[in-house]
């Protein structure tokens, strides 16, 4: 049971370790103690310490520490955790022009509802350029959608900023 927890607890750590934290990317003791230095167990330890100590979120909410909390939140990964999970029903809906999984995909691009007809028509009329081949990926899907979204002039800004 013991070994279930701490592997659980690496785990959790290791994924906020390659994160930009919230507060900033020189927020907190651990940020300010491991300056300049890289690796994976550099920003394991810098995260564990602003986390252990509770660091971090006293800088946000008295501005020390190297945080801030003026800037926006990002997220720079892809949405590929929920396209991998919904490729056959996305794949059927693009075939088609509509569905839930299309209209699902097109929101994580942040393309907004006046869009969204657009969005269908484009994938559905390029549905050969982005499904290619039998075994696709979802990451093959996700470049392609974006080049074809890079073609259209109303669309090639969602696929500026996704």
């Amino acid at each position: 049971m013991k070994r279930i927890l701490l592997g659980s607890l690496l785990a959790a750590v290791s994924l906020n370790a390659l994160a930009e934290a919230p507060g900033g990317p020189s927020c907190g003791w651990g940020n300010m103690l491991f300056k300049g230095q890289r690796g994976t167990a550099t920003h394991l330890v810098a995260s564990t310490t602003n986390g252990s100590s509770g660091n971090a979120t006293f800088g946000m909410t008295s501005g020390t520490n190297g945080c801030r909390t003026d800037g926006a939140l990002t997220y720079t990964g892809k949405p590929m955790l929920v396209l991998g999970s919904i490729m056959d029903e996305l794949s059927e809906d693009m075939a088609k022009g509509e569905g839930e999984a299309l209209t699902t995909y097109a929101v994580l691009l942040g393309v907004p509802p006046e869009d969204r007809a657009r969005f269908a028509a484009v994938t559905h009329e390029h549905f050969a350029e982005i499904f290619s081949s039998a075994d696709v990926t979802a990451k093959d899907v996700h470049n392609a959608t974006l080049a074809v979204l890079k073609k259209d002039t109303r669309l090639a800004k969602y696929a500026e900023q996704a």
